[in-house]
């Protein structure tokens, strides 16, 4: 059982290691962590729920090469970000921008439900009231529920 333990440790190990080609890297630590931090937040397209950094897919590599090459550039992280969105679009990033569209569709689902509740108030505020029991059928109702009379 530790031996399973044991291989699986070291299987992990590798295929962690083997996601971060030393090749790729940029020369420089602090371009490579600026681009690393650009990865977490940026979507493979492949996988979806999945970001570059994690993914192991052809075009992840792709990507993260391309963020490397604008942050070799001096693009800043805005200026990377704004470059692969108007390449792939708003999808490609796992937190998407702030911009009225994305207001809409936060809010959206919170009218729908407060015009229901108006409406449903509405419609039960219309309704009239039970009126009362006239003397007669008050009489009447006495009799038949009174145990005495029967």
């Amino acid at each position: 059982m530790r031996l399973r333990a044991l291989l699986a440790i070291v299987f992990g190990a590798l295929s962690i290691a083997a996601a971060s080609d030393p090749a790729e890297r940029l020369p420089d630590p602090a371009q490579e962590a600026k681009a690393r931090e650009i990865f977490r937040d940026v979507r493979c397209l492949v996988c979806q729920n999945e970001s570059i950094d994690d993914s192991e897919a052809d075009l992840a590599k792709d990507l993260r090469k391309l963020v490397r090459e604008q942050v070799a550039a001096g693009k800043s992280e805005d200026q990377v970000k704004q470059f692969l969105t108007d390449r792939y679009g708003e999808f490609v990033l796992l937190t998407p921008s702030f911009n009225a569209w994305n207001l809409a569709l936060w809010i959206g689902p919170f009218l729908v439900v407060l015009a229901g509740v108006f409406l449903l108030m509405r419609r039960l505020g219309g309704r009239a009231t039970e009126a009362e029991l006239s003397q007669d059928e008050a009489r009447r109702l006495e009799k038949l529920t009174d145990p005495e009379t029967r």
